[in-house]
């Protein structure tokens, strides 16, 4: 039996739709080459994690992706409209980062999801975007924080490890090797 074609559609439109919400980064003229990056790294996370769902054939992971991404993104821009802080740069809505909060949300999802070969570099990249949301003071460092915080805790509640093979480094006082298990 095939699955439905729309099934891959609906959590795809969903990111879309939150990349829209989130503003219009990617137009803005922007010369420094950290803040464009952390601009584009917003992006480049969640269709990281969106396209792993599709390249391993996990409609479930799928949906608890796009779960989480909206619980994030919602819970943020509540806070956002609800705190109104300035920016460093006088703008309004800095508290949390949204910037930090999908790409957090992102980064838990690949390492709970699928381990930490996934979730170990997309932490790094988190991490890089939210540096560079306080290099372009767009935010205060408390504002990543919050906002990698609301990623992190909403993604940790919605998603389940995949049911698939797992590799693991296995470290102890007297040995070093991997650990490769099946979950059914």
């Amino acid at each position: 039996m095939q699955a439905c074609p729309c099934r891959w559609f609906i959590p795809l439109l969903g990111l879309v739709l939150a990349g829209e919400a989130r503003g219009t980064d990617f137009v803005q003229a922007r010369i420094d080459g950290i803040t464009n990056t952390g601009d584009a790294m917003a992006y480049v996370l969640p269709a990281t994690a969106l396209g792993l769902t599709a390249y391993f054939k996990d409609g479930e992971g799928a949906w608890q992706f796009t779960e989480s991404a909206t619980i994030t993104m919602a819970v943020t821009f509540g806070l956002k409209y609800t705190i109104q802080s300035r920016r460093p740069n006088g703008d309004p809505h800095s508290f949390p980062s949204g910037h930090a909060a999908i790409t957090f949300c992102s980064a838990e999802f690949l390492r709970k999801r699928y381990g930490w070969k996934y979730g170990a570099p997309a932490y790094i990249f988190a991490s890089f975007v939210a540096y560079s949301r306080v290099h372009a003071h767009e935010h205060y460092v408390q504002d990543v924080v919050a906002g990698a915080a609301i990623g992190i805790a909403s993604t940790y509640l919605v998603t389940k490890p995949y049911h698939g093979w797992h590799v693991q480094p296995q470290l102890g006082a007297k040995y070093r090797g991997l650990s490769v298990s099946r979950d059914f």
